[in-house]
């Protein structure tokens, strides 16, 4: 990565990342389109990868019982049963909704990880680690702006 880009980026408080190529989803738009839908943040997050500062989304510390849907496409992803509190300053899961994400293995800056996207319209939500609670040992660690709640 360039740089200039990266500093840049860091001043803006997100880093952005290269994402794989060759996927397809059924939800596309154009991207001025998902620029005008979005906003700047959910937009260089879900649609360039970028990562938004920690304890800044209001999701992070929501507790109410509901869904967690995609703020690009609105498709359903995570249950407000399955969220925990890990201390990170992004929501997290212990696991998704059923067809719900797709994963891929990400090479971005701070090592190898596992991307976590929309499986519908692509959108980056975050990454998962297997440090999280049982049943599943996992932690889908997602930005805040990539989602939207739904109360039940």
């Amino acid at each position: 990565m360039h740089r200039r880009l990266l500093l840049l980026s860091a001043a803006l408080g997100f880093i952005p990342r290269l994402g794989a190529a060759g996927e397809s989803f059924e939800y596309v738009l154009t991207d001025a389109e998902w620029r005008e839908k979005l906003g700047d943040l959910a937009y260089r997050v879900l649609r360039e990868e970028a990562t938004e500062r920690p304890g800044t989304s209001p999701l992070d510390k929501e507790t109410r019982a509901g869904i967690y849907h995609c703020a690009g496409c609105d498709l359903a992803a995570f249950s407000s049963e399955t969220k925990y509190d890990s201390g990170t300053g992004w929501p997290s899961f212990w696991k998704p909704l059923p067809d719900a994400i797709r994963t891929r293995e990400d090479g971005g800056l701070l090592g190898a990880r596992t991307e976590v996207h929309c499986r519908r319209c692509g959108g980056h939500f975050g990454h998962v680690f297997d440090d999280g609670p049982e049943p599943t040992g996992l932690r889908y660690c997602m930005n805040g702006v990539a989602l939207s709640f739904v109360p039940a």
